[in-house]
This record gives structure tokens, sequence and C-alpha cells, in this order.
């Protein structure tokens, strides 16, 4: 039976950082097993590819989460990377590492080492920034592309729109504040992906002392007592088991982290023996306390030329693919949300509790199992996006039998408390101010959606619950804490009550950030390795 030093298991975000940090000196045998393939797909490395990978079941789990009556009764879809470097070979890019207040409230709930002034050297160290932010660092393995001269012009005038409404121009949302409007940076070089996998795990794979296993769907961990031993999955039909010298490192993120430490008999005690499951440890925390941010698009006709004019037509589809597999270059080479910003719903805050996007785009009628993003409307359009940035409702992640191929039960819970629709509701009438500013107004045609016809408080409420949705930030599912009662690790990311298990990834976080999680979860990859090495004798 093979023995490594450390297993890993998920190769996403968090995992591919955790297991470069853990080789680094040559001293150690890391294993990462991924239950995805490979990520050297044309569109996962090509950045507006992820319209393509959005329902691509070779490299996307393709969740579906349970009928919520906060949305309308709806099913949401819930897209997870299956892919070397995971949700982070398909997600939209943007690179926010979150407010400063975020991570000091992580730290005030007794999780000493986790404020920011803990972490920004953290963050610092992961990064290779090209644009003039000073606020980025520069010389990390992960690079940062500023994007503002990559605008589209329409994007240009939301923009302006929106400083028209009130905000102010903002260069850097990982500057002083995140308050204001102006273009995202991206996790891109070269007009290619900068994904997780690409930054740390591509290069980790050359050492002799790392072996990644793509295909390997874990079954369980295996326990000596309370220590986690080794992990048993299969892969190519064959089962198989290896062991953990030091230790066993769950990177699986918000859904599949709490779906292991369930199904190997960490969790509610009842829930496990409802499916038979003998129980290891109990924890009733495990798979509760889900937070996720939820978006909705304001859309609208333009009388002038947008991306839609661009990506729709065959020749323009031509155009820009010869101009990208030449040059790397055009809107093939970056994010659909080209900029953005952070507000607040009232003056009175203390703080933004919204984030904007900006789409030069339009897709108003998606058929079912289609992102067409390189199919965009036929007419001139565009969208102004939003998405709470610290919702107050709180769902769960649960494993629906013992079959470890069977999708585990999302319950998000969506706009399941009065807050979250008080402030969803300010949010979306300041969306029509936006587009109300002579910037802006001058260039729409109408309302597409959700339509003049939508104007009282109610239509308002009952619209965002109807077309909103994740926009796939879901944390704290194995939230950190120092309350075994309350948590589910430790604030050094051990599992309360286990040994030689520890979970690093974006289901720690004690609460949900501001902006979006994936420069988070990288974050609490690096942090996360440096406190086991820190441990070794």
């Amino acid at each position: 039976m093979r023995v490594f030093d450390f297993i890993i298991v998920g190769s996403g975000s968090a995992g591919s950082v955790v297991a470069e940090r853990l080789s680094a000196s040559g001293r150690h045998t890391v294993l990462v097993l991924e239950a995805g393939g490979t990520d050297r797909r044309f569109f996962v490395q090509m950045p507006l590819g992820y319209g393509k990978t959005f329902y691509d079941k070779s490299v996307n789990w393709m969740y579906k989460a349970e009928a919520d009556p906060g949305l309308g009764g709806n099913a949401d879809y819930w897209p997870r990377g299956k892919v070397l470097g995971g949700s982070s070979s398909i997600n939209a890019m943007v690179y926010i590492r979150g407010a400063k207040e975020d991570f000091d409230e992580w730290r005030e709930r007794g999780n000493p080492g986790w404020g920011y002034d803990d972490v920004l050297p953290v963050f610092q160290a992961l990064e290779d920034h090209d644009g003039p932010a000073k606020s980025l660092g520069r010389g990390g393995p992960l690079h940062v592309t500023d994007c503002a001269h990559l605008f589209h012009p329409l994007a240009n005038q939301i923009l302006k729109g929106a400083q028209e409404a009130g905000l102010r121009y903002n260069p850097d949302f990982n500057g002083a504040t995140q308050e204001g409007t102006g273009p995202f940076q991206l996790t891109t070089k070269g007009g290619r992906r900068m994904s997780a996998a690409r930054a740390f795990l591509r290069p980790a794979m050359k050492r002799r002392n790392v072996t990644v296993l793509t295909g390997a769907m874990v079954q369980r961990i295996v326990f000596e007592g309370k220590r986690a031993a080794g992990v048993a999955f299969t892969r190519n039909g064959r089962a198989e088991t290896v062991m953990a010298g030091r230790e066993v490192i769950l990177c699986g993120g918000s859904v599949n982290t709490p779906q292991l430490l369930e199904l190997s008999g960490i969790g509610d005690a009842a829930r496990l023996a409802q499916f038979g499951i003998p129980l290891v440890h109990a924890n009733s925390q495990v798979g509760e306390n889900l937070q996720d941010h939820l978006g909705i698009n304001y859309t609208y006709r333009a009388n002038v030329a947008s991306l839609n004019q661009v990506l729709r037509p065959w020749w323009g589809k031509l155009r820009v693919g010869i101009e990208y597999l030449l040059l790397r270059t055009g809107p093939l080479s970056i994010s659909l949300n080209q900029g953005g910003g952070f507000f607040r719903t009232d003056p009175s805050r203390q703080r933004p509790n919204m984030q904007l996007y900006f789409q030069a785009f339009s897709t108003v009628r998606p058929g079912e199992g289609e992102r067409p993003i390189l199919t965009p409307d036929p007419w001139p359009g565009f969208s102004i996006g939003l998405s709470n940035c610290r919702p107050t409702s709180v769902g769960s992640i649960h494993i629906r039998s013992g079959n470890p191929l069977d999708a585990p039960k999302i319950v998000p819970n969506a706009f399941s408390t009065e807050h979250d629709v008080a402030e969803m509701l300010d949010a979306v009438k300041f969306l029509r101010k936006i587009a109300a500013a002579p910037a802006l107004s001058k260039l729409i045609v109408e309302e597409l959606l959700p339509g003049p016809q939508c104007r009282s408080d109610g239509d308002l409420i009952a619209d965002f619950r109807r077309r909103s949705g994740t926009v796939y930030h879901p944390v704290s599912t194995c939230r950190m804490g120092p309350d075994p009662a309350a948590s589910v690790v430790d604030p050094r990311l051990r599992v309360h009550g286990i040994e030689a298990l520890r979970v690093i990834d974006c289901s720690i976080f004690p609460n949900i950030i501001s902006g979006n999680t994936n420069a988070a979860a990288m974050m609490v990859g690096a942090k996360g390795a440096s406190l086991v090495l820190d441990e070794l004798t």
C-alpha cells in the first residue's frame, strides 16, 4: 500500500496552492487526488471559454440545488469545477481579495492570525500584478491583469453612468477601499486563464515528490481510531487505498468537503445513522452555516453597438477567433464582467453592501442547459448586474445518501431574512438610477428585463426572487472557530476532535467576504499550508 506524507483531496483554488507549498522544499511527498481530468482544454484556457464550460459535464459537477421558496420555487443551478484547478478553471476570473473588515471579523470571532494585517502579506506573496495599482504584489506565481485598456466602449459608458449616479471612480478594488466603480482585475496572463492549476499546481507537478492522480473519486477517509490515516478512492473502475504519513488535507470546497466528511463518519450523528454510516466523530456543524452571494441582472436594448454585434454573427466569431489565436487579445481574452464596483444601498451604512458587474453584452433568452456567451442576443444590448456582499440568509449542504456518487443536497435558503430582501430591493432600484443617468439613458432604447411594467416594491421583490441566483461563491460549510460546538475546524484548520485531518478551502470561512471568493480561497490555501509546515517536527 502506498504511503505519502500528505494526501490532498481536491486540486482547486486552495488545493493547488497547498500542493505547491507543501512540496516546495522537496522533503515531503505529496499526493493530490482530483476527481476530474486535465485542464489542458481550449475552452478552459481561453478566458471567455467559460461560457462553454458552464454546462460541460467533463469539467463541471453541474450541481442543482433544492427548489427554494426564496427563489420563487426555482431549483438553482450550481456549477463547480471538476478539473485540475477546480472552479478557478471555469470561473469568471475576477480577482478581489475581500474587504479589510471581513478578515478583521474573522479574527474577532476567535481566530487569531486571520485578521487583515495577518492575511495581507499572504495575498501579496501570491500575486504578480501587471498594472499601475500599488496594492497588489509583484513577482508571485499568480498573474493578475489590469483590463482597463481592454474595455468595450459601451462598458465605459456604463462606468460613466455609475459615476453620474453618485459613485466615485475606483481603479483598484484591492486598494484602500472597495467602494466606487471601475475596471476589474482578472486572473489572466498573455490572454490565457491564470487558474490555480496554471499558477501553482503545474509548477509543482514538475517536482519528483509530487504525484497527481486525475479521475480519482475519493469515497471516504480511512481512520485509525480518531486519526485520519489515509483515503479510499476509485480510479479507472478499481478501488484503491493510500495512506498518509503525516496528514490528510481536504480541499474539495464548500460542496464536496462537507460531503466527504459526512461520508467518512464526521457529522451529525442522527443524519449519519439515517444512512448507515458508522460514526467516527459527532459534529452537527458539518455542512451547516452555508452562505452565498445572490445576483441578478437588469438588461437593456441599446441604440449603439455592443459585444452582441461582435460575438453573434459567424463573421464576428471568425474575426475575434483569429485575433485570439494569433495575438491572444480581443474579447475572448478577458472576462464577460469587464468592470463593476461596490456601493451602499443606504448612505448610513458604514461600508458597501452590494457589488456591481458591467457587461457590454446581453442574453435575454438563454435556453435550458446553455449559457450563450458566445451567441448573444441579435440586437445591441447590455446588462448591469449586482450581488449582495454579506447576506444574512443561511443554508446547508449535506449528503442525501451513503453513496459518494450521489450529488449532495444543497439548500441555499435564499432571501430567507427580511434584511436580505430589503437590501436587494434598495439595490435593484439603484440599478435603475444608473440606467437613468445621462451617459446611459441616451443609449437605452428599452429595459428588457425586468421591463417597465415591473414597478411596485412587490413586483420588484417577486422579480428578483424569480430571476436571482447564485453567483457561485458558497462558503462556510465547515467554518473555522475556537468552539467545537459551533465550528468544524479550529483556527489552525484542524478538524475538531480528529488527528491528522485538516480542511483548507473556502468552506472554512467564518463568514462570507465582500466580493468574489477565488482570491481568498487561494490565500487560505497558502496560509493553511504554512500552518501545516509550522507544526512539522
